[in-house]
């Protein structure tokens, strides 16, 4: 099942600074610029790039991708048949009348060992093979997720600092108001209350994203934050596939192919314990020469065990055990996955109403009340008590934008979790 990952592009609304003026407006883009090509020394890291190189160099995967490989050993020596034996031994140690026998035993497996082996040896690479395709994609969705979170991270140290902009214009006008007479230094107290707010909120901002990068980062094995900038996707609202056509493709998911290649790993284990309940036969051929008679013979023989004790009971009696409860994990992680399915798409479709909501009518509106209580402010209309008010809202307004840009972007993610693997190797 391939989905679409639904990216959010946010760079047109959050390049906007909060334009008091037009000169404002002017300085603030470009002070952005300036601030954006700083850390783009080369081209911006992709999405598809971010996933590449975790999937590259991800530690956890190929500890997975050496479980495979492993497993195919297993395979090879579950396929051997048992080596034969041979004997030599000497009774008396006088010549003449001593006798020596050479043998050679070969057991022989009966009741199919030998298949019942390569069958549970074939189930185990079967579900090492599954398991990798479910850690595979689970790890694009943790690096999806990981990536839009890095995105606004750093979406919120642009508004913080626009914030900050806005606080040092409305701190500087707030003093030149407090000098001419015209307003009280009240507000220009609060203008120094407000900026000293943004400085705390840059700070914290850039700290989040430090750490968000840092987590990008190790999904591919590094230490350090990635150098170059993260690119930010058009913007993209495409409804999900109906829910309907999103169940009947669940049961090709790795996280249930793997659920139910461990209910067949568990069932080849009861037919090998119970191949194993039939005794091996041993066959004996050799031959005996006697000094004092001066010839030899012939041996032939054969050993049984007599199964009175042990008939491999318990091993039995686990397994059987055993492959109840993986049937009972597959039933479980078939009903999870239906949960969490169901609520994967319905966040994906809300966080896309409320995106559009946003970004169509509260955001534009907010950005006007402000520009109109800016003017104001400046014709001597309203206060700073205002102004300040105004800004909160929008700040506030932003804030949840990007929140809600967020939350879709891990609905998204987390609706990717559901996706066949590409190769269907595990499918049968």
């Amino acid at each position: 099942m391939q989905l679409k990952y639904f990216v959010l592009g946010a760079s047109v609304l959050f390049a906007q600074a909060y334009p008091c003026a037009a000169q404002t407006a002017a300085q603030i883009s470009s002070e952005r610029t300036v601030h954006q090509a700083v850390p783009m020394a080369g081209a911006p890291l992709t999405l598809d790039q971010a996933i590449a190189k975790a999937m590259a160099a991800n530690p956890s995967l190929r500890a997975a991708a050496l479980e495979v490989a492993a497993t195919g050993g297993l395979r090879r020596q579950s396929a051997l048949f048992p080596n034969p034996e041979i004997s030599f031994v000497r009774e008396g140690t006088e010549r003449g009348t001593r006798t020596q026998t050479v043998q050679l035993s070969q057991v022989l497996e009966l009741g199919g060992k030998r298949a019942a082996r390569i069958r549970l040896a074939d189930s185990e690479q079967q579900l090492a093979a599954g398991s990798l395709d479910a850690a595979k994609l689970e790890l694009r969705g943790d690096v999806t997720i990981a990536f839009f979170d890095a995105l606004a991270a750093q979406e919120r140290v642009r508004l913080a600092q626009a914030s900050l902009d806005v606080a040092n214009k409305a701190a500087g006008a707030a003093i030149k108001r407090v000098a001419a007479g015209r307003v009280s230094p009240v507000d220009q107290d609060r203008a120094g209350v407000a900026q000293a707010s943004s400085r705390i909120e840059v700070a914290q901002a850039q700290a989040t994203a430090q750490v968000a990068l840092y987590k990008l980062a190790a999904y591919w094995g590094e230490t350090s934050p990635p150098s170059h900038a993260l690119f930010m996707p058009e913007l993209d609202l495409t409804p999900p596939p109906p829910l309907t056509e999103l169940r009947r493709r669940l049961t090709q998911t790795p996280r249930l192919q793997r659920a139910r290649l461990q209910v067949e790993r568990e069932q080849a284990q009861v037919g090998l314990n119970r191949a194993e309940r039939i005794p091996d036969v041993t066959l004996i051929v050799g031959s005996k020469k006697d000094d004092q008679i001066g010839g030899s013979q012939a041996v032939v023989g054969l050993s049984v065990p007599l199964p009175l004790f042990n008939r491999n009971q318990g091993n039995l009696q686990a397994s059987l055990a055993r492959a109840d409860k993986a049937q009972a994990e597959f039933d479980a992680e078939r009903l999870r996955l239906h949960q969490e399915l169901t609520d994967a798409h319905q966040r994906a479709q809300l966080t896309s109403t409320q995106v559009r909501s946003m970004r169509e009518d509260i955001l534009p509106a907010a950005q006007r009340v402000f520009e109109s209580t800016v003017t104001g402010f400046e014709a001597g209309k309203f206060n700073f008590l205002d102004v300040l008010d105004a800004q909160r809202t929008l700040l506030q307004i932003r804030t949840q934008y990007i929140q809600a840009l967020y939350e879709r972007y891990r609905a998204v993610a987390d609706l990717g979790r559901f996706a066949a693997a590409p190769d269907n190797r595990t499918t049968k």
